[in-house]
């Protein structure tokens, strides 16, 4: 990897969904799988993963709107601890840089964001042999009726943004 990469963190769905998806992505370098905790009150892990990317092919803006997309970004349920909607920032620049991206995606969903604008604190990896899953496991009926449909959105809607 070379010093250009920049990350941020993001959690909203199954991390086995959500490193697929930006796996997918050209620009994307590395997706780091685990669990990720912010501040109190939002200290405890979520699934969540660490998105390493060339802002040079693949701007934080893209990554952001691929993340509402793909994940219920403006549903508040049961799992939320589990499933925290969340991207997690790495300086107050970016944070800033998130609030003004979030606001800006908005007006693209009827319904009101859940996402929340978090300092990221902490990462635990799931286990290695969680990594990987779908490009391991694409035939498993979990891929199959979760992971695939996210990937044939981003087919659909992202094209020019796949490796």
């Amino acid at each position: 990897m070379t010093n250009s990469l920049e990350k941020i963190a993001v959690g909203g769905g199954c991390h086995w969904c959500t490193e697929a998806v930006f796996q997918a992505l050209k620009g994307v370098e590395k997706v780091d799988q685990g669990y990720v905790a912010s501040d109190p009150p939002f200290e405890q892990f979520s699934e969540g993963v660490i998105i390493h990317f060339d802002p040079h092919i693949i701007s934080l803006e893209i990554l952001i709107e691929i993340h509402l997309h793909t994940h219920k970004s403006t549903s508040n349920h049961s799992f939320r601890s589990k499933y925290r909607s969340a991207v997690y920032c790495f300086s107050e620049e970016q944070k800033r840089e998130v609030q003004r991206i979030l606001k800006q995606l908005q007006n693209e969903f009827e319904d009101p964001l859940v996402t929340q604008i978090l300092p990221f604190q902490r990462f635990q990896a799931s286990r290695e042999s969680l990594h990987d899953y779908y490009r391991r496991n694409p035939e498993k009926p979990f891929c199959e009726r979760y992971i695939a449909p996210k990937l044939q959105f981003l087919l659909k809607q992202y094209s020019n943004r796949l490796k």
